[in-house]
């Protein structure tokens, strides 16, 4: 085989795409991954999950020493935020990961090019970068492209005042207001990480509720708790224009409940309604692919293209944008092209929300639930009855388990409260072996833990035998 020729192509070097290249080299395949930006990893690990992550654990540390540090008999004097400083580790944590990654491709001896890929036909890949443009040959190709931050008629995004995630993390100051447009994940965290180093937030939202894709009793505690916290909420508001006025940031919305307007005037708007589905440039019409009404590109279940050689993972298909479902159709891609028989179970992919406290979710709502006409019974357990979470003075939160009536299998878990990104995990392999409430219950959990709240809470939903509350 030429150095050009390859029996995988990976188009994206995001978590799906060097999740899906490694899988591949590991199953055999003479693997290649192209990537247009200068540092492996894609939005997620360049200016998504990881930096927004560090920038939160940091802003989380800087608050607790403020307000909490005294609870522990910890005094602190004259604390000053070096924010020069701590943008300078967000990147360091940016750098150090990104560059794991190419360290996994050279390891796995996969070939990186850098620039942009496009399709001249089927099985030829047309890479464009600094130093002109190189064709490489494939037998299949996985499309892993990712997506970037969508804005609505009348954002004028600028990318100065009007900006999105990308720039919120790469700011040079703390803003004196920011104002969030969109209640979703990303703006709650990013807001709740600079309300957290001082900076007035004001969230913006269409729904009546924040996290409005998540079960009803989360989005409440949470407001509650981020509202406690300081941030303003205009909920069911609609924006009419967002807009760089020179030296501030000025949005107006419409109140849908009083039908009047509100403006809002901050240094800095955040402009967090989601995403888009990122093709630009891919060639698709060479190889005779179309896009679907929302941007993205159609597949089959095995997450082929109309194109038999094609195949298509993460933020560019259909299904949540979240990293690790493109992570695990990746390995899916990659098994199933290998002649394996791989396991996806789109239903059970957790959502979390990293504010603080944290926010995580896996299966059917209650709404879900009687919307579909499904019997079912719930427990919950509250984390300020929880000694772990006393004795860390993190008791804010609840896990909620949602059961089959009749049986009692796991139907869905929803909780908020401390740890409960990592929590979450176990609630998503007990329903993935269909564990019942019953078995969690009957599960011995160290004590004290956080883990044991999900099985009190289990246990609430089995006859009520909740034990500590």
């Amino acid at each position: 085989m030429s150095d050009n020729k390859f029996d995988v192509v990976v188009i994206g070097s995001g978590p799906g795409g060097y999740v899906c290249a490694i899988r591949c080299a590991q199953l055999g395949f003479k693997t290649a991954i192209i990537e247009r930006y200068k540092t492996m990893g894609g939005t997620c690990l360049n200016v998504g999950c990881i930096p927004s992550k560090a920038l939160l654990d940091s802003s989380e540390r800087y608050h607790e020493t403020l307000s909490s540090h005294a609870d522990h008999g910890i005094n602190v004097k004259d604390v000053k935020l070096d924010f020069s400083k701590m943008m300078k580790r967000v990147q360091d944590v940016v750098s150090q990961t990104s560059g794991g990654i190419n360290f996994l491709m050279d390891k796995n001896k996969i070939t990186s090019f850098n620039g942009h890929g496009s399709f001249i036909d089927k099985n030829t890949i047309s890479i464009k970068g600094d130093d002109g443009e190189t064709r490489i040959k494939a037998e299949r190709v996985v499309i892993a492209t990712g997506s970037k931050p969508s804005a609505f008629a009348g954002m004028e995004v600028d990318k100065k005042r009007v900006i999105t995630s990308t720039e919120a993390l790469k700011l040079k100051e703390v803003p004196k207001h920011l104002i969030v447009i969109g209640g979703g994940v990303i703006g709650l965290e990013l807001g709740s990480a600079y309300r957290r180093l001082g900076a007035e937030v004001s969230v913006v939202e269409y729904a009546p509720d924040i996290i409005s894709m998540m079960d009803a009793d989360l989005s409440k505690q949470l407001h509650r708790v981020l509202k406690k916290d300081g941030i303003k909420f205009y909920t069911s508001h609609q924006v009419l224009s967002a807009k760089n006025t020179g030296k501030e940031a000025v949005v107006i919305a419409k109140d849908m409940k009083k039908d009047k307007e509100v403006e809002l005037k901050g240094d800095y708007c955040l402009i967090s309604v989601g995403r888009r589905p990122y093709t630009d440039n891919l060639g698709l019409e060479n190889v005779g692919i179309t896009l679907d009404e929302r941007g993205r590109i159609p597949s089959d279940t095995h997450l082929k293209t109309a194109v038999d050689n094609i195949y298509v993972i993460g933020d560019v298909t259909d299904g949540p944008m979240l990293a690790h479902k493109a992570e695990e159709e990746g390995v899916f891609v990659a098994e199933l092209m290998a002649g394996q028989i791989p396991h996806m179970n789109y239903d059970l992919i957790p959502g979390v929300v990293y504010t603080w406290p944290e926010v995580a979710s896996v299966g059917k709502t209650e709404k879900q639930l009687k919307d579909s006409g499904i019997p079912f019974k719930k427990g919950s357990f509250p984390f300020k009855a929880l000694g772990r979470a006393r004795a860390s003075n993190e008791s804010a939160g609840l896990i909620k388990v949602l059961a089959h009536t009749e049986t009692d299998e796991i139907l869905g878990v929803h909780m908020i409260g401390p740890r409960c990104a990592d929590l979450i995990a176990e609630a998503v392999l007990a329903m993935e072996y269909k564990a019942s409430a019953e078995d969690i219950a009957r599960t011995c959990h160290a004590h004290p833990t956080y883990t044991e709240a999900f099985k009190e809470a289990c246990l609430a939903a089995t006859e009520d035998r909740a034990l500590h509350t």
